[in-house]
């Protein structure tokens, strides 16, 4: 009985170690390398053409139906260009074309400025009034 015990104590003493073998600092769970998951970026999918008479890709060269990540991000966000309305296209067209100098123009001291006077500071400053007369119709 001493012998059998004897033996199944040694028997686990070897499993234990093997089993706490696994946990060392070259195989363990929590210090593989592992990808990244912010550079991962979504493909395409592959499209079969309608026409099979195309012109094979040039090596090297971008795919056409990819598209820059920050630019669908900012499409996602803004919703991508659009037409401008007429309001818009008329409103433009009547401003005329800016300077392209416009940046360095407005910040000389040279730049006349008209006065706005007091009245019109003051208007500005005017608190709101609840009163029908100061309501717009």
């Amino acid at each position: 009985m001493r012998k059998s015990a004897l033996i199944s104590l040694a028997g686990g003493a070897v499993a234990l170690s093997g089993l706490l073998g696994g946990c060392s600092s070259h195989s363990s769970l929590f210090n593989r390398v592992r990808p990244d998951e912010f550079a991962v970026t979504r493909q395409a999918p592959l499209v079969v053409p309608p026409d099979f008479a195309l012109a094979p890709p040039n090596p090297g060269a971008p795919r056409p139906q990819d598209v820059d990540s920050s630019r669908q991000a900012l499409d996602v966000m803004f919703g991508g260009p659009s037409p401008r309305s007429a309001v818009e296209t008329d409103a433009l067209g009547k401003a005329g074309a800016s300077s392209p100098a416009i940046r360095s123009v407005v910040g000389d001291p040279k730049t006349t400025i008209v006065p706005k006077g007091a009245s019109v500071r003051d208007i500005v400053k005017a608190p709101e009034s609840s009163t029908p007369a100061a309501q717009a119709h």
